[in-house]
């Protein structure tokens, strides 16, 4: 199995300046004249962390990360305003002209797989491959399952702590409640709501329960740009047209791609990246039989390290390394 890269630290840092009022943090590590990726977080709201560099060679990749708008070290933090998937292809675009990078390599989980597509099917000739994990294509039916009924048969007992929240008389649309509280007057309420929100999406993430992963998710400053950002989004459709990443994967097909997805994904199944595969002749998928949904299980990290060496000798023409 492989194991992750040790930590690194950037070596250099930037604070990008676009709509107003948003400054996005970036910075980057790993090797200044190699292959640039571009590692796009999760959520909306998660922000990167030192783990978000640790799937690639320090010595092969120029790694790039950086805080979507409201998340992390990005500011301001939580923020909802001109906060849209539009903007954020945008700032992917201001951020690549500004590190001076022609073309670049995508790696993106869960939301982060959400936008890689977006981003690749509004610039195309901007992006040398795609790596995807735990993909998630945001139509209706895939909130549903995961904020209204489907996946709350699986984890009942921790959708009753999610559903506590909420007003019986209100339960019949669970992300307009929880938009209702996350973005209303009452600091008190907004903070519950948000732990309550995140620490369900934390709870359900891995196969096996993860104390870690619950922990990183109920950490308020997290948590609260986490729910605020994704509730944000998801009672808009995700600001994209019905099935309109599907529809648009023609725009794609040439491009290779590696997508990831654990079997037992309970927060974007399955059929997510199924259906993305279908419909993209460059790709391949990698099904993992014994993981969920987060990127820190063993054998998802293990693939996705995989993923990125095997892209880099697709794209750079390396030998393969020993096992």
């Amino acid at each position: 199995m492989q194991l992750l890269y040790p930590e690194i630290k950037p070596y250099a840092r930037h604070e990008l300046a676009v709509q107003s009022p948003h400054v996005l943090y970036a910075d980057e590590s790993g090797q200044a004249e190699g292959l640039p990726v571009v590692f796009i977080h999760g959520g909306p709201g998660a922000g990167c962390d030192s783990l978000s560099r640790r799937f690639f060679d320090p010595s092969i990749y120029r790694i790039i990360t950086f805080d979507q708008r409201g998340s992390g070290r990005s500011t301001p933090h939580a923020s909802l305003e001109n906060n849209t998937t539009a903007d954020l292809i945008d700032d992917l675009e201001a951020l690549r002209e500004h590190l001076g990078i022609e073309q670049w390599v995508l790696f993106g989980g869960s939301w982060g797989s959400t936008l890689a597509l977006a981003y690749a099917q509004a610039h195309p000739q901007r992006v040398l491959g795609m790596i995807l994990r735990g993909v998630f294509l945001c139509r209706d039916q895939d909130i549903h399952w995961f904020y209204q009924e489907g996946a709350s048969h699986v984890f009942p007992d921790y959708w009753e702590d999610y559903v506590s929240l909420i007003p019986e008389a209100e339960r019949d649309d669970m992300v307009a409640a929880y938009y209702r509280r996350l973005t209303g007057d009452d600091e008190i309420c907004r903070m519950h709501a948000a732990k309550a929100w995140s620490v369900w999406e934390g709870r359900c993430a891995t196969l096996r329960p993860s104390s870690q992963v619950v922990e990183r998710f109920s950490e308020a400053r997290r948590a609260y740009a986490i729910a605020r950002i994704e509730c944000h989004y998801f009672i808009n459709q995700a600001f994209l047209e019905p099935d309109q990443l599907l529809a648009n994967m023609g725009r794609i097909a040439h491009i290779p791609g590696i997508i990831v997805h654990g079997r037992y994904d309970m927060v974007c199944p399955l059929d997510n990246a199924y259906a993305v595969h279908q419909r993209w002749p460059g790709s391949e998928l990698q099904i993992i039989r014994d993981a969920g949904h987060a990127a820190s299980e063993p054998s998802i990290a293990d693939a996705l390290v995989r993923a990125t060496q095997s892209m880099a000798q697709r794209l750079l023409n390396l030998t393969p390394q020993a096992e």
